[in-house]
């Protein structure tokens, strides 16, 4: 092994440290994760036929075994749900008790009414978001809190004698709580949760109807009606935005290769498509690459799969940092590249192409010094004679043909362009 000089056109400085081992630790590592493969898959099993959690311990190698990463996944999906919840209940909670309150006084109920409408007013927001952050399921308690929540409003509503604007207030406060939560199926649950509260009351108290409220009641009830589909909405405004970005991300990741970064390969066919229909009705100009590592295999086969992993990355990046915003880089499939180059000529991409072989054929590997990476390119342009964009692709893909045929390391060109005589001295070196 020889030490790392620092250049900067050292493989092993700019995409991450690569070593190789002998046969014996390969075998070992393998060995590794084929046996954390298979406890992924033996967990998977039991949690699909519902058996009891008797997940395998995986190997060393991992941090947490596949039961408790699932857990944590629906403790954080829970505690977000908790969190989301906690600032409306405040505001109907806490506003919606002082209606209560207005509506209560004049039926001069007992002192532990009094107490009991306040603790649930002021003191059951915050308990239950204690309960649900605590809980080994938040996700679970969660919902249990809003069914209580849905009790607690049956409840007072028949407390209340079912005084009309309160009455009202509260049954769509919980509407909007329960379908906002859980939909439909919460909704049906905590209507449920409302009539066993109301049952409760009216055990109680007696069933009772009050039919007049009084302007000191409409008052009272006048900042919930304001503040808590206020509340309601933000949430749901912030929900939506958080939703729109796992959208993006989620439509970001279904485009890109995951090892190189670039475009994949179903992706940058579509944009092939849209490319070639732009330049035809335009009578723009459009020039494509297909690039391909000299001797791949031979690079897996020789010094493994992380160095030739670590190879086609170095590419992406040679790729990126060469290339403009506006053009078209994707992984076409194994050691294949692709790159659709609007408005360039055959010139302007040839010379980009050349300065990219010429880089790329000079790096240096630290820990393998004896190997060298040289690339094979096929340039086509855009021409008006082409009935569809695979007739462009072939075009490029037999230019490919010619490079590796005729010596690799250098850029070839369609049958119908033609290359500077100042390239093609260029690239015969």
């Amino acid at each position: 092994m020889n030490a790392c000089s620092g250049s900067r056109h050292c493989l092993t400085c700019t995409t991450g440290s690569v070593s190789t081992s002998g046969a014996g630790r390969d075998r070992k590592i393998v060995s590794k994760k084929t046996t954390y493969l298979r406890c992924i898959l033996d967990n998977a099993y039991q949690q699909a036929n519902n058996r009891p959690e008797t997940t395998k311990q995986l190997p060393d190698t991992q941090p947490k075994h596949l039961a408790q990463i699932t857990m944590d996944n629906k403790r954080g999906k829970g505690l977000s749900f908790a969190k989301r919840i906690y600032a409306p209940r405040i505001i109907g909670s806490g506003f919606g008790g002082i209606g209560l309150m207005a509506a209560l006084y004049p039926l001069d109920r007992s002192a532990w009414v009094w107490v009991l409408l306040l603790i649930n007013a002021f003191a059951w927001p915050h308990l239950a978001y204690q309960l649900s952050s605590r809980a080994t399921y938040p996700y679970r308690a969660e919902r249990r809190n809003i069914l209580i929540d849905s009790l607690c409003g049956g409840f007072w509503a028949a407390s209340i004698q079912f005084n009309p604007l309160p009455t009202v207030i509260i049954v769509s406060m919980m509407m909007m709580h329960n379908v906002a939560a859980g939909g439909p199926k919460l909704l049906l649950r905590g209507a449920l949760a409302q009539l066993a509260g109301a049952l409760i009351a009216s055990l109680l108290f007696g069933i009772a109807f009050t039919p007049h409220t009084t302007s000191l009641q409409v008052y009272a009830c006048v900042p919930v009606l304001i503040l808590y589909p206020f509340a309601v909405g933000m949430v749901s405004y912030g929900l939506a935005i958080t939703l729109a970005e796992h959208k993006r991300t989620l439509s970001t990741l279904s485009r890109t290769d995951s090892l190189t970064g670039l475009l994949n390969h179903g992706y940058w066919k579509d944009l092939l498509q849209l490319s070639f229909l732009k330049c035809q009705e335009n009578h723009s100009t459009a020039t494509l690459v297909l690039i391909d590592i000299d001797h791949f295999k031979n690079i897996n086969d020789t010094y493994g799969h992380i160095v030739g992993d670590s190879v086609l990355r170095q590419l992406s990046k040679e790729l990126k940092n060469n290339l403009r915003a506006e053009d078209l880089a994707g992984r076409y499939g194994g050691d294949e590249f692709c790159v659709i180059l609007p408005n360039r000529s055959l010139a302007q991409t040839t010379e980009i192409m050349e300065r990219l072989r010429h880089v790329f054929a000079n790096f240096q590997y630290c820990d393998e010094p004896d190997l060298n990476v040289s690339l094979s390119i096929g340039l086509a342009t855009c021409r008006p004679e082409f009935l569809h964009a695979n007739m462009w692709l072939n075009e490029a893909d037999k230019a490919l043909y010619i490079a590796k045929n005729t010596g690799r390391n250098k850029i070839s060109v369609g049958a119908a362009d033609t290359l500077p005589e100042s390239v093609l001295s260029g690239s015969s070196g």
